[in-house]
């Protein structure tokens, strides 16, 4: 991400239950799945109360602070034992499942909630619990925003695919990738449509690779892919694949067209490659080469 993105904060700001209405039952919370603020991740805000409302003011249960959050923006309440998430006429609207809401939408189990630039996941259920637990350890190899695996696991799965490629004697190829002019679109569309093209592009990607390829957040807005038995011809074509399809395809936020294209480095494991870095390394000299050509491009 670019160096100018904006900071969130979530604070929980105790207050009486407000009464009248269905009264909460259960322990049914919001977990937090991504935020710009690392220390947050994994915070769990159990819905005891009803309405529970979420905004910038200091007035509100969850307070996140940040540019895209209204001061009053959305507020959750339950109707007859079910939770619904009510946008209270916010500027930036509020996303359940990439959708956002004309008004209200009835949240289940899992569902992900997205107010300004922070993720929350709806648990509800008899074993949220043991839910709560088994997200916090998918937030460990799950990014959050573009639900692609998150750096550290692509690391442990390329050592794992470098070990089989040996004792094989079989072709293992990489690919670095990165959105061309990002901080651009973050600077005239805004951070919400930085997420958003962030999103859809690991979507598109994930679409082209097959189950046994790795396709991971290498961090900002670059992804990366490991491709197990392919040789350097074989990933540059995929490579070149999916540059013509980012840049054919239509991204659309808020009824605003953002042009977006890709620059791709490909690598292909050596024999001189002593660690998983290595070929990395050389992946990602070939992504900046790319950049440099002009970008919107495939080098290997």
């Amino acid at each position: 991400m670019s160096e100018s993105e904006e900071k969130t904060r979530v604070t929980a700001i105790v207050q009486k239950p407000i009464g009248g209405g269905d009264a909460p039952k259960g322990n049914d919370c919001l977990v937090v799945i991504y935020t710009k603020e690392p220390s947050l991740l994994g915070r769990r805000f159990v819905l005891d109360t009803s309405p529970i409302r979420i905004g910038r003011g200091a007035e509100n249960h969850i307070v996140l602070e940040g540019d895209s959050v209204s001061r009053r923006h959305a507020h959750f309440e339950q109707r007859s034992g079910a939770w619904w998430c009510v946008d209270d006429g916010s500027t930036n609207g509020s996303y359940v499942n990439d959708e956002q809401i004309t008004r209200d939408a009835h949240l289940g189990n899992g569902d992900r909630i997205k107010i300004g630039p922070t993720i929350f996941k709806f648990l509800s259920g008899q074993d949220v619990e043991a839910q709560y637990h088994e997200e916090i350890y998918r937030m460990t190899i799950i990014d959050g925003l573009t639900q692609v695996h998150v750096k550290r696991y692509l690391l442990e799965a390329l050592d794992k695919e470098m070990m089989r490629a040996r004792r094989h004697t079989r072709d293992l190829s990489f690919l670095m990738l990165d959105i061309d002019h990002f901080k651009k679109i973050n600077d005239v569309h805004g951070h919400l449509a930085g997420d958003h093209v962030l999103k859809e592009v690991a979507r598109l990607i994930q679409q082209r690779i097959r189950r046994d390829e790795v396709l991971a957040r290498y961090g900002g807005e670059e992804f990366a892919v490991i491709l197990p038995e392919t040789n350097l011809e074989g990933a540059f074509a995929l490579a070149e694949g999916l540059r013509e399809k980012i840049e054919q395809s239509k991204f659309v936020f808020q009824s605003e067209i953002i042009r977006v294209t890709i620059s791709i480095g490909v690598a292909m494991l050596k024999d001189e490659d002593r660690a998983s870095l290595d070929l990395i390394k050389r992946a990602d000299e070939k992504l900046y080469e790319a950049k440099r050509a002009g970008r919107n491009r495939v080098i290997a």
